[in-house]
């Protein structure tokens, strides 16, 4: 690509001879122009910004614009060479998309190359290398032009700066046309109808001062935003950011986060990091884990991109990557919900100003920061509401659990800890004690399945609750040994189990289990109404109740024959194969 670039080039440098220097004002051939490509406040970030350039291109200068700022172009060409120059360099990526025609008569005077010779600058080190805002300046008013000169300038666009003209004559209320990127009669009309609305003249081909008019009045929306195109150079991405709302915090392989910097509750994430395809992939598995991309919106997953978009009552948020030559970057745009024209307006913006440069952030960028099970990459991932325990009890999958842990869910998933747990739907309950059954929408076949105890435990017996005590976070059941204290509850309660025993919430709707592995019980709430219970002290919902119930919705409980005592070990991974996590998400 490079090559073919240079060839280009070289072509038009040696039709255009060497350059010489200017002594106070820019001065060229009659005719010739310049393609300006930065603007830097101070002419040591020019100098920096001429050093990056001078790498990868040919004849780079540097000029004042007389108004504090200093510009960095290309040139000089003719007219024709200088569109030419413009569309293959933006077209190849090696300048930036806003970069545009300017005329010599801009400029004050030159800064580089210096008279007597085209050394490299000698450019200060940065105080910031990884990320760098290209602050565009107010530029001087730009010249009247003719309508040949207008249609001349108005040649040089590319086709998504004629789209966006077409887009914002709509927006204006003036176009009602394909956004084609042809102008015809149509645009024509609406480009004369604008024109007579703001004053100018209706001649029907827009000036560059008129096209920046119009395009200002569409982009009135962003203001205050503090839109600029930020180089973030160690990410290896360029693009517009709305830096008076989010500004640069730190990096994190394979992210750069830009985080709030006002009232907005807006953030911006960077993607930069090496892959393949697998790697684009499990990134886009990953992205919909996290508390920051809610579940509801479209998904979309090509071959070598992705996007993917979430909303809520508090948030929109929008995602984007793509693989190209062996990098994966894209961004992801973080957004209060209720702002939804300048939402959309600005990632408008942001995903057509998007650029790659050169390097990719490294595996290891970030390395010491804080770590947690519950945080990807310094992200949070998404967590249920709650979790608790259930039971098996039908080959199918079916699980018993409590009415207290699907109580307002918007969804309950079964095993894994995870939101990629198997979806359940509430096939039965029981108001009187306080039980559910769960039914997962695809058929599961369990280790095993539950079975009852046919005789009432003794007082004073060993038993045992399987549970998740840590709501999932551990990746298997605890398993909490205990006695019975009573066969009934603190007031005489029939269908209750009083247990010595610490149990945990999570433990919750986990089955309580005798020596011998027979189901003796279903571990209750360990709160009652307003009152918590002392510690050690829990509560189960019998083997009968649990009949009754299984027994009401469909189901033929499996009864338990009086067995050999299981040592602690059998008991566990008994445990293990008929406990389940049922967890309940927003």
């Amino acid at each position: 690509m490079i090559r073919s670039l240079f060839a280009v080039l070289a072509a038009l440098f040696l039709s255009l001879g060497a350059l010489a220097p200017l002594p106070v004002r820019a001065q060229t051939a009659d005719g010739q122009v310049y393609v300006q490509i930065e603007a830097q406040p101070s002419e040591s970030e020019a100098l920096r910004a001429i050093t990056y350039y001078e790498d990868f291109l040919s004849d780079v200068n540097g000029f004042s614009l007389g108004n504090g700022y200093f510009a960095v172009a290309l040139g000089p060409y003719s007219r024709t060479d200088a569109g030419e120059v413009l569309r293959v360099l933006r077209a190849e990526g090696r300048i930036p998309r806003d970069s545009y025609i300017a005329f010599p008569s801009w400029f004050a005077g030159r800064i580089y190359p210096p008279a007597g010779g085209a050394t490299a600058p000698q450019a200060q080190p940065e105080a910031t290398p990884e990320a760098q805002a290209e602050t565009q300046p107010a530029m001087p008013a730009l010249p009247d032009e003719s309508p040949a000169e207008a249609r001349r300038s108005e040649a040089l666009l590319n086709r998504a700066e004629r789209d966006q003209l077409q887009i914002a004559l709509e927006w204006a209320g003036v176009y009602n046309g394909a956004i084609d990127g042809a102008f015809g009669r149509g645009t024509r009309g609406a480009m004369a109808a604008w024109q007579q609305n703001n004053g100018h003249e209706a001649t029907g081909i827009l000036t560059t001062a008129q096209r920046a008019e119009l395009l200002g009045q569409y982009n009135a929306v962003l203001d205050g935003l503090g839109l600029q195109t930020q180089t973030d150079t160690r990410a290896g991405i360029r693009m517009q950011m709305p830096l008076g709302a989010v500004s640069f915090d730190r990096y994190q392989a394979p992210f750069a986060f830009y985080t709030a910097s006002g009232d907005l509750d807006a953030q911006l994430i960077l993607i930069s990091q090496d892959g393949d395809q697998d790697t684009l992939f499990g990134l886009y598995d990953i992205l919909q884990t996290l508390e920051i991309l809610p579940e509801d919106g479209p998904r979309e997953r090509a071959a070598r991109s992705f996007t993917i978009e979430g909303r809520n009552a508090t948030r929109a948020t929008y995602a984007e990557a793509t693989l190209e030559d062996g990098a994966i970057k894209g961004f992801i745009l973080v957004w209060p919900a209720g702002d939804e024209e300048r939402r959309s307006r600005l990632l408008e913006t942001m995903r057509a100003s998007f650029e790659r440069t050169p390097s990719v952030l490294p595996h290891d960028a970030g390395a010491g920061t804080e770590q947690s099970v519950d945080l990807v990459s310094g992200l949070e991932i998404r967590k249920p509401l709650k979790g608790r325990s259930g039971v098996y009890v039908g080959a199918d999958g079916a699980v018993l659990t409590l009415m207290s842990a699907v109580d307002g869910c918007g969804r309950v998933t079964l095993g894994t800890g995870r939101e990629d747990g198997t979806p359940a739907e509430l096939a039965a309950s029981d108001g009187d004690s306080g039980l559910a059954l769960l039914r997962p929408t695809t058929a599961q076949a369990p280790m095993g399945v539950a079975s009852l105890a046919s005789l009432s435990p003794r007082i004073a017996s060993e038993v045992a609750v399987a549970g998740y005590s840590y709501e999932g976070l551990l990746g298997a059941p605890s398993v909490t040994w205990g006695s019975l204290a009573d066969v009934r509850g603190l007031a005489g309660e029939e269908g209750l189990l009083r247990l010595d025993l610490a149990a945990l919430p999570g433990d919750a709707g986990g089955p309580v289990f005798d020596r011998s592995g027979a189901l003796i019980g279903l571990l209750a709430d360990p709160e009652d109404g307003a009152r918590r219970l002392p510690e050690g002290v829990s509560f189960a919902i019998d083997a009968m109740t649990v009949a009754d119930m299984l027994t009401q919705a469909g189901l033929s409980p499996s009864a338990s024959n009086a067995g050999e005592t299981l040592t602690p070990a059998a008991l566990t991974r008994q445990a293990e194969e008929l406990t389940v996590l049922v967890q309940c998400w927003e």
